[in-house]
This record gives C-alpha cells, structure tokens and sequence, in this order.
C-alpha cells in the first residue's frame, strides 16, 4: 500500500511550482481541471481535521487514467472539504455531473411508487439487478482519513444503533471482518455480497485501506437480498440486490430499508451529511447527490460488439463495467449496467433511467440475434 506524505509540512519550503505534480499523461477529472496557479491557492490550506490538497488530488496523480470510465481522480477526507476545496472540486463536479452547477440544488425522491414498470425485464438477458448508495456520518472523518478510533466509533454506531434494530424481512446480522475465517470471507465475495480487501490502485491510493480489516463489516439480511457494508469507500453502503431482472422489487426494499436506517440513526442523534446543493455528502465526488447506481448485469454479446454501443450508453446516460468491479472486464458478453449520474436527478429519475434503458438494450439485442438493424430503436439524447 502506497505510504502518503502529503502531511509533510516541509513541503512549504518548496515552491508550488516545485511540488506541483506531473499530470501530462493524466486522463482524469481532477487533472483536467487542476492548474498551477489554484494548486498554488490551495496548497496551504486545510480543512478543520486537517485535510489538504494533496490529500485531495493523490488517487489522481497516482491513477492517471482508466480503460472504462473517466475518473474522478480526487476524494474528500470530511465534510468541508467539498467547501475549503471548492475552488477545485466545483468544476471537477460540474465536469462529471454533466453541467452541475456550483448554484444548483439537488433532489431527492426515494418513494418506489413513482417508479414506472422495472418489474419486467426479461431474465434470459437479465441476470441480476442490484441498487446501492452510500450514506456518510456527520462529525466523523470520511475513510481516507479516518482514524482507528473513528472507524471503530463507526462500526459501533452501525452495528448497535442502526442496524440491529431492523426486523421483518430486513432482520439480519452483522458480521465483522477481523472475525470472519479466510474461507467464510471468499464464500461471501464469490456471492458479490462482500467488497475483498482493496487492491484497486484508485482506492489504496486515496488511503482507504489502512489498518485493514479493523473496523471493517458487512451486516446482511436473513435472505441475503439486503446488505449493508461497514467502513469501506464510504462509512456506510447500502444495498438491495437479487437474482433476475425484478429491479421494481429491488428499489422498493432498497428505499423501505434506507429510511429506517436513517430513522433509526436519527433517533440515536446521528445525521447524516447532506446539504441541498450536493445533497448526500460522500467521499467520492462521483457519487455525491443520491449516492445512488442502479445496475443490472446483463448478456449483451452483440450489441456490444456494435460500433454503435459506446453512443448507445451515452444517449441514455448510462455506463457500462465488467461483472467484477469498475476495474474488471466484461466474461462472455455479460456487463454491469448501470445510470452514469448520480446528482442532479432523483432516485427514481435514475431507476427509472436504468429501466428503461436496459429494455432498449436486450430489444436491440434480441434485433441482432435474429440479424436485423436495430436503427430505429437509436434513442434520442436524455
């Protein structure tokens, strides 16, 4: 794991031009925007828990680029951070959330009535459907700053004052990594309901593998169709997930366990971060907003052979990863679906984006397999 000395205060000796960083073979956000001169405004400054702006850029100047997705190439270490570094992350916010702007307020609509269909996509392509997000612990630093103390603080507060308290078809039970057996770990993670230890460069880069496992869980329902993960990219991830292609009954649960999260952590007098014009604050700036990917993994072995693909997936705004991860490669023409937005559109708009997107895209599929054009079905820009 990369050791990090961007607390190095002897840094200060030097010029800005002497530490700024080479970004010239850099394909990110952060390296897009970032310049000399708002490197040299910001490198002095730090956010109350001591957070800078090499902290900040790091997973981006270690990262340069990536063969999928665009990254962000910046994370946020607590709360201010996406105020004292606005300079920087406002345009890197506007640039990946297509046009959102630093005056801009976000929406939140977490009713699974107002979903429109979703219960019907074809499970011979459909494989699965999941929906996640992320939810962040006022007052606590965010995990690529954390201390041990606050990690374990966090997984407490989870663990007893949340979680234990749902009931129904969302009781379940925590179980803590440092507990679990090697075998007990591999069992969960070949189910995709376990994040593994981190070896993305993206995640060891931005310092959210330290002191693994400490503090580290995964509590999960009795059927294993809702999971939450403790302390790994963000303080909490929530998710609904479950075999075929119902993602009107994955949302529904998703936003019924969510809420009485929140209720339950509310009543312990603990908010989540959350401001009108980001909306749920995460460590990631690409999920601020709902925190929300809706996703299903789905065989597309023609269409993704298409030279067409590519601006298929734009025009509806969604994004494409392999089955394992935003750093694997598709198997057998099955990918990860899922809506390219997280801010600036609610919930439900972006389920809802999933949905209808997906249908379009097995039809176009089914139009290949019986080698006919699938032009007509060319959606418009949403």
């Amino acid at each position: 794991m990369p050791f990090g000395n961007t607390h190095n205060k002897l840094k200060m000796n030097y010029s800005a031009e002497q530490e700024y960083p080479d970004l010239s073979q850099h394909n990110n956000h952060m390296a897009k925007v970032l310049t000399p001169e708002m490197y040299a405004n910001l490198r002095d400054k730090e956010t109350p828990s001591g957070f800078t702006v090499d902290d900040v850029i790091q997973t981006g100047v270690d990262n340069p680029g990536h063969p999928f997705i665009m990254t962000v190439g910046c994370v946020a270490g607590d709360e201010e951070t996406y105020e004292v570094f606005k300079e920087l992350l406002d345009p890197v916010i506007e640039d990946r959330h297509g046009g959102y702007k630093p005056s801009d307020k976000h929406k939140t609509d977490l009713n699974p009535d107002n979903l429109v269909g979703g219960d019907d996509l074809d499970p011979n392509y459909v494989l699965s459907s999941r929906v996640r997000t992320g939810r962040s612990v006022r007052g606590f630093c965010l995990p690529p700053h954390c201390s041990r103390g606050e990690r374990r603080a966090i997984e407490n507060m989870h663990v007893f004052s949340g979680l234990a308290s749902l009931d129904g078809d969302l009781n379940g039970q925590y179980y803590a990594l440092k507990n679990m057996t090697d075998d007990e770990q591999q069992q969960l993670i070949d189910d995709h309901f376990l994040f593994d230890k981190p070896v993305s460069p993206l995640l060891l880069a931005s310092g959210m593998g330290r002191d693994w496992p400490d503090g580290r869980g995964i509590w999960h329902n009795d059927g294993k169709t809702f999971l939450v993960w403790v302390n790994e990219e963000d303080h909490l991830r929530v998710i609904s997930m479950q075999k075929g292609g119902n993602m009107k009954e994955v949302f529904h649960r998703f936003c019924t366990g969510l809420t009485k999260i929140e209720s339950l952590f509310k009543d312990k007098g603990h908010e989540f971060m959350w401001n009108e014009h980001l909306g749920y604050v995460l460590t990631c700036p690409s999920n601020l907003g709902t925190g929300l990917r809706a996703g299903v993994h789905v065989k597309l072995p023609n269409v993704s052979k298409h030279e067409k693909f590519g601006e298929v997936l734009k025009r509806l705004r969604l994004q494409k990863r392999g089955t394992g991860g935003v750093d694997t490669a598709a198997v057998g023409g099955v990918f990860d679906i899922s809506n390219a937005d997280r801010l600036g559109f609610s919930e439900v708009e972006l389920v809802q984006m999933v949905v209808d997107g997906v249908k379009t895209l097995v039809e176009m599929e089914k139009r290949l397999e019986g080698g006919q054009s699938f032009d007509d079905l060319m959606p418009d820009q949403k």
